[in-house]
């Protein structure tokens, strides 16, 4: 509404960019990231059917544990390298947190499209061909090439999307 209390009125000279799907479901799971409370990477993911959102996930502690923001990072303490020794971590993956949220509220992944800020690790990607995600559309690579040929062979396309 403008001051008078009228609707706005966009002149016809006023051109506003409206965002395709895949840019409008990656700015979301951006925003995801941000809850996210790992101190080496914020990671966000949501899980979109017929341009609707089944769940969103963030990379974190499970819930009711200390997350590495009040306790310190286990992976930095140890010195492991990014992309190694995934057990040990107290955080889940934002793509394991968005399918656990679709299984917690009793909704199927099946088809379903992951908008992932990076690309999935192994162990993810794992996850996402069992539970039927067809598609990945990532902003992020992550250069886990195990990850990307098990995606491969499974028929599931992983596009990155180019910032504009």
């Amino acid at each position: 509404m403008s001051e008078n209390n009228e609707p706005s009125r966009r002149r016809p000279d006023q051109v506003r960019s409206r965002p395709d799907w895949d840019t409008y479901f990656m700015d979301i799971v951006d925003l995801v990231s941000r809850r996210s409370t790992c101190l080496r990477r914020a990671v966000g993911a949501g899980l979109v059917r017929d341009k609707r959102i089944l769940a969103t996930g963030y990379n974190g502690a499970p819930s009711k544990l200390q997350h590495c923001l009040e306790i310190g990072c286990l992976r930095e303490q140890l010195h492991v390298p990014s992309g190694e020794r995934h057990e040990l971590c107290r955080g889940l993956h934002a793509e394991q947190n968005a399918i656990i949220q679709a299984a917690l509220h009793g909704v199927s992944a099946k088809g379903s499209t992951l908008y992932c800020t990076h690309h999935p690790c192994v162990i993810c990607a794992k996850m996402i061909i069992n539970a039927g995600i067809s598609r990945i559309v990532i902003r992020d690579s992550y250069g886990d090439a195990l990850a990307a040929d098990m995606l491969r062979e499974a028929g599931i396309s992983a596009e990155t999307l180019k910032t504009p």
